[in-house]
């Protein structure tokens, strides 16, 4: 009988303490962001893009107008290649295999100086865009703001992916 009342006791406590836990998780007020979707729909990633295109179009240029000579050189080599001497097409030869190397150089650097770029512009719209997070959150008395993406479901009410768009479009 003794261990009866103990078990019962126990038990007692358990479902109490789950219960309690229960009521604290529906005081928690939870919302959940589309920091993806946030970042592709302020204006502010509109206005990166075009600075990024600005500021690398010198050199994008410069990677064209090689992409070019190499078509020239490759369409002449097919057009004159039976008229030229064997000297002549290895001449072409090299001087294409020049511009070739020339060319992903400068396309391994283009790209690796414009994800450089890219990247730390990006870091700057992520930090807008948290620290709007940050402020509806405080504002609306949020617990818990979770990413939409680690979220099975939720409801349309606690998606502030909007209010977050809103507030980092009114920056400048």
């Amino acid at each position: 009988m003794n261990k009866f009342i103990k078990s019962m006791v126990i038990t007692a406590t358990a479902s109490t303490m789950l219960l309690a836990s229960s009521a604290m998780a529906f005081e928690q007020k939870i919302a959940v962001v589309n920091m993806q979707e946030a970042m592709s729909q302020i204006p502010q990633a509109a206005v990166l893009m075009q600075t990024l295109e600005a500021e690398f179009k010198d050199e994008k240029g410069v990677i064209e107008q090689l992409q070019k000579d190499l078509t020239f050189e490759d369409e002449n080599l097919k057009r004159n290649g039976s008229l030229m001497s064997e000297k002549e097409k290895t001449d072409l030869q090299n001087k294409m295999a020049g511009l070739y190397q020339q060319y992903q150089v400068k396309v391994k650097e283009f790209q690796q100086k414009v994800s450089v770029r890219k990247n730390e512009e990006t870091n700057k719209l992520l930090a807008l865009v948290t620290q709007a997070v940050d402020n509806i959150s405080a504002k609306n008395n949020y617990d818990l703001v979770l990413a939409k993406q680690a979220v099975v479901f939720s409801k349309p009410a606690t998606d502030i992916t909007v209010k977050v768009v809103e507030q980092v479009s009114k920056l400048k």
